[in-house]
């Protein structure tokens, strides 16, 4: 599996504010690596997507975590005071392993984006498949929910991570940047961002049911696919961040730079003197 020895460097980068070193986990971690660890106090699970489906049955000790309580007006993130006690409650806490998983990917995508936006990403790692593959493998489930935790989780704010739209508008003809357009074929028919590349979230999986992902060089190779050229910084957006923000996730698990434009397609298409093309 590809240690991504990027997400140290790359967070340097972006935090403004100190932190205590500590080495980046995985990415992603197997169903096997985390049957192995369901019972390490500093590994926390945290499930997100539907309720209803957690409810039925989900992986032991997880918690969910509904991404609409990170999200403040506009479909933005909530500000890092507030967003740090809602993951916090989720699990999260200073010195901690996070493994998220769900049955939508877009959610987890923003999920982890939330994480990143305070200074810890490099404490968390996506579940390379579904509850549904969990179960299929014979293991363990619960339908009991663990209590909403209490631990403390740092602020260490990453304010590069995410770009608006002037940003945008003054890099789209930079050669150091790599817009990618993560919507549909229809909705990139209907208008799109000058100089995007079109790149489809399914491409990322192996297996959409299970959700299973390729290999890091297969992922590496979607992104060599859609002109990512070395010394590029990947710029990801769709209707509203959340296509976006998994597409910002994979850029990073394979140690590209990325940002994410939270504000995507709705906010660019909202102002008439910003450029578009079909």
């Amino acid at each position: 599996m590809l240690r991504l020895f990027a997400f140290g460097t790359i967070a340097t980068l972006l935090i403004t504010a100190p932190r205590a070193a500590s080495a980046a986990v995985d990415p992603l971690v197997s169903t096997d690596w985390l049957q192995q660890h369901l019972n390490d106090p500093q590994v926390r699970v945290i499930a997100t997507g539907d309720r209803g489906r957690f409810d039925r049955g989900h992986i032991p000790g997880a918690r969910f975590l509904e991404h609409m309580d990170t999200i403040d007006g506009g479909h933005r993130l909530l500000p890092p005071d507030k967003l740090a006690p809602v993951l916090a409650r989720a699990g999260a806490a200073d010195g901690t392993h996070i493994v998220l998983y769900g049955d939508s990917p877009m959610t987890t995508g923003w999920v982890f984006m939330a994480f990143a936006s305070i200074g810890h990403d490099a404490d968390v790692s996506m579940l390379d498949g579904s509850f549904e593959l969990w179960r299929s493998e014979g293991r363990q489930s619960s339908t009991t929910a663990a209590p909403a935790a209490a631990g403390k989780l740092t602020v260490h704010p990453a304010s590069e991570l995410a770009v608006d739209a002037a940003w945008v508008k003054s890099h789209l003809d930079s050669p150091t940047v790599r817009l990618l357009d993560v919507r549909t074929k229809g909705e990139w028919d209907g208008g799109h961002l000058p100089n995007a590349t079109l790149v489809l979230w399914q491409d990322l999986f192996t297996d959409q049911r299970t959700l299973k992902f390729k290999s890091p060089d297969q992922i590496r190779a979607l992104f060599d696919k859609a002109g990512v050229k070395p010394g590029q910084e990947v710029v990801t957006y769709c209707m509203v961040g959340m296509r976006a923000s998994l597409m910002y996730w994979a850029a990073r698990s394979v140690g590209l730079p990325a940002r994410v434009y939270v504000g995507s397609w709705r906010d660019w298409s909202s102002k008439a003197d910003n450029p578009t093309v079909k």
